[in-house]
């Protein structure tokens, strides 16, 4: 007895109509971006602060180990300082979702266009999220809601409200005194739909201001080159710091021993 609607067997359906059957059923994938090409000049180190150790891990394979233990997220690729692929590589070796450690380029900006090109296979509607590696606290909530603005927003940025009033000043005095109420200070990590950032770097490279004067993050990019875009905010975390300085390797010494104490949560 026929039954009413069945499909046709697979190799007797249309092969377009299959795949465009294989895109709808395929689960959106994320991928995290760990941006590891900064150097430890201001912290006084000869090798990238990124390899510097923290409570007897790298800061590299904490931040690394973030996302590789985040089950929002299917991958992750490590861009690293050039001449130091190997170290990272014995870095990311312990975690199964790293597919692949490539070098960076001279600037943030640089590095995150090397990232879409290793990316450029991928649909434009899954999701991507840049993270520096010198923020190795990062925690599963923030990376589970950054991922989850991703099903419906373009874009996501993480920030923590300013505890400072900040100013404006030229030629040294002060012309602006923003609202503090109105501050937040970023963090990463930072998400968008690979569209979106694709779109923002293409229109940024035929900017011949841009390489002058480049944003500092990827969401400065998609704010200068695409104005209409929403990004949206996600409440950050304190303890989300990032290592520049050296009293920033004392706090994060503080921050691994409470987390060793006894009687801390895991």
């Amino acid at each position: 007895m026929e039954i009413p609607h069945r499909l046709p067997p697979l190799a007797t359906r249309d092969p377009q109509r299959r795949t465009v059957e294989f895109r709808a059923m395929r689960p959106m994938r994320t991928t995290a971006v760990v941006l590891a090409g900064g150097t430890g000049r201001r912290l006084g180190l000869e090798a990238p602060k990124q390899l510097a150790s923290v409570g007897g891990r790298s800061i590299l394979a904490r931040a690394i180990g973030a996302f590789d233990a985040a089950p929002q997220i299917d991958e992750i690729l490590v861009v690293m300082a050039p001449g130091h692929l190997a170290a990272a590589e014995l870095a990311a070796g312990p975690y199964a979702k790293v597919t692949a450690v490539i070098e960076g380029g001279a600037s943030r900006t640089d590095s995150t266009r090397r990232a879409l090109s290793a990316l450029e296979a991928r649909p434009d509607g899954e999701r991507v999220l840049f993270h520096d590696a010198a923020r190795p606290f990062v925690d599963g909530r923030i990376i589970a809601e950054c991922v989850a603005v991703l099903g419906d927003a373009e874009a996501v940025a993480v920030a923590v409200p300013s505890s400072d009033t900040v100013v404006v000043v030229e030629d040294g005095r002060i012309v602006e005194m923003p609202r503090r109420d109105s501050l937040r200070r970023f963090q990463t990590p930072q998400g968008f739909r690979l569209g979106t950032i694709r779109g923002a770097y293409e229109r940024a490279l035929a900017d011949p201001e841009f390489t002058r004067n480049a944003p500092t993050d990827d969401c400065g990019v998609v704010h200068r080159y695409l104005p209409g875009v929403p990004i949206v905010v996600v409440e950050g975390s304190e303890q989300n710091i990032k290592i520049t300085h050296p009293v920033d390797l004392i706090v994060a010494e503080q921050i691994t021993s409470r987390e060793n104490a006894p009687g801390s949560a895991d």
